[in-house]
């Protein structure tokens, strides 16, 4: 079985329920299973080969979703693009997958110029290129792909970071997919009556919930446009039910004008990722909403569901600061710096094996040499597992930053201010942000002589990462603080980055540094 079979299945048991409820209309099961085996051929017939790689770079649509799951459906590998990230990022993941097909919606095919590979456009085409709708027409009642695998192939490369040098691209076998599949089933109560508001990208932690809902004979709510306020109709006029969003947009929709829980009146699932949630939050989403949160903790390496947090977990304070239960087909231990498996409350580094883990990253052996050792996934995030089994985070041993749900690597921050002619060395780090759980800052020393602004510096990262990676503040240091042997201490530019009235800049050099609406710039 395959996690395509999910989805096959469910076609067979509620041909009438509707799958996908999009702006352009209501997409039934029977239907988009036709529609979805006809581009799965397509697929085989524009590439024959097993295990070749298709990218997908578009907005969320009913026809990603069906590009998505045609690429499942003919044992293809997945490799999502993201449509908020910068050309050269998008070409460097292309280069290192080599995907023979894109599929990519019009708003996005400048990502894409000059990359090898054969388009297919979503949507509204250029001029006399091929479209997923003319594919699934012209493929209309071909039969299934049939295709065997074991479960460690490749479903999906999904990727890390690395917008400079090598990308690291997590292998997620067939075995993980299903493994996350059962997991989310049980943890969550989906059913045939689930209306799912698609808020957050198909190409990032949404996609690990297309088919866990379709599975069980659920609907995928696609809005016509992105927003909080976007997603509060679609539960007050299209019946949602179940989400999962970054804690942003949780906070978002409690802020909206006159937002209340009448706004919500099927929701029965808010479930947060990709950044952590203050238990003093958790309190506010708790008495707005009711006891409906819950929350996952994994990574791209072990997707989504290591643990997790169902709302009656929340009835408990104690929990608050957790990030929950492991789940089925996988363990999850403390291990010390020497390989111990430690006991109960002993803080250690996060490690999993199980059915849920990758099986390495893409092309880059040294690198899963380094992060699987005897089985072990290492996660880079120290914690504790209490006696009841409950796991807590206590901070990250890589330098990881979790901004509004998506992952940045300072290293990457810092090699894009690097190439600033004014920039003599830098630091990036996170701070706790009431918004976006994690904002990205950095601290500059500048070269003797040389000037440079807040706003500037800001302006020159967003230009060659895109606004996610962008550090909302630049500190100025005359000299960064550092170790003995000459080495930048992160931890304590950190500190001073977060002191109380802590000052932008203590560089002359930077004296006009006063841009900070700029700073304040959101992903």
């Amino acid at each position: 079985m395959y996690p395509i079979d999910f989805f096959w299945r469910a076609a067979a048991r509620w041909p009438g329920n509707v799958a996908i409820d999009a702006p352009e209309g209501a997409i039934r099961y029977d239907a988009l299973a036709d529609r979805v085996a006809a581009l799965a051929a397509a697929l085989v017939a524009l590439d024959p080969a097993p295990q070749s790689r298709v990218g997908i770079c578009a907005g969320n649509s009913a026809e990603h979703i069906a590009a998505l799951l045609a690429v499942l459906a003919c044992g293809k590998v997945w490799v999502p693009l993201n449509p908020k990230s910068t050309r050269p990022e998008i070409r460097r993941i292309v280069d290192a997958t080599e995907p023979s097909i894109l599929v990519v919606d019009a708003a996005c095919a400048g990502l894409l110029e000059g990359a090898p590979g054969v388009r297919i456009y979503s949507g509204l085409p250029p001029a006399g290129e091929s479209t997923v709708a003319a594919l699934a027409a012209a493929h209309a009642g071909a039969p299934r792909p049939v295709f065997t695998l074991l479960p460690d192939a490749i479903q999906a490369i999904k990727f890390t970071g690395g917008t400079t040098g090598a990308p690291k691209g997590v292998m997620q076998p067939y075995r993980a997919w299903m493994a996350n599949i059962v997991n989310q089933i049980h943890a969550w109560g989906f059913d045939e009556h689930e209306r799912y508001i698609v808020a957050a990208p198909i190409t990032h932690g949404t996609s690990t919930y297309l088919l866990p809902i379709l599975a069980q004979g659920g609907c995928h709510v696609v809005l016509a446009e992105a927003g909080a306020e976007a997603v509060r109709t679609a539960f007050r006029e299209r019946g949602g039910t179940a989400c999962f969003m970054p804690p942003t947009l949780v906070y978002m929709l409690m802020a909206l004008p006159g937002a209340s829980r009448a706004d919500f009146p099927r929701l029965r699932r808010l479930i947060y990722g990709g950044a952590p949630m203050p238990p003093e939050k958790i309190r506010e989403v708790r008495d707005f909403f009711g006891p409906v949160l819950g929350t996952t903790y994994g990574q791209t390496e072990a997707p989504q569901i290591l643990t997790v947090m169902r709302p009656r977990d929340f009835d408990d304070e104690r929990n608050w600061a957790a990030v929950g239960l492991a789940g089925w087909f996988s363990d999850v231990a403390v291990m010390s710096p020497d390989g111990r498996l430690l006991p109960p409350c002993e803080v250690g580094e996060v490690v999993a094996r199980g059915d849920l883990v990758m099986t390495g990253y893409w092309r880059l052996p040294e690198k899963t040499g380094e992060t699987l050792v005897d089985g072990w996934l290492h996660t880079g995030d120290r914690g504790m597992i209490d006696e009841r089994g409950y796991l807590y985070l206590k901070d990250r041993l890589k330098d990881m930053v979790i901004t509004g749900g998506f992952n940045v690597y300072p290293v990457d921050v810092e090699n894009a201010l690097g190439q600033h002619p004014a920039v003599h060395e830098c630091t990036v780090f996170g701070v706790p942000d009431e918004k976006w759980g994690e904002a990205v800052q950095a601290a500059v020393e500048l070269r003797p002589g040389q000037h440079a602004t807040e706003a500037g510096l800001i302006a020159f990262v967003r230009e060659r990462l895109g606004p996610v990676q962008t550090p909302k503040r630049i500190h100025f240091h005359a000299s960064l603080p550092r170790s003995p042997v000459g080495k930048v201490l992160k931890t304590t530019v950190r500190e001073r980055a977060m002191a109380p009235g802590a000052p932008g800049t203590d560089n002359p050099a930077s004296a006009d540094n006063t841009a900070r609406a700029a700073s304040r710039t959101k992903p």
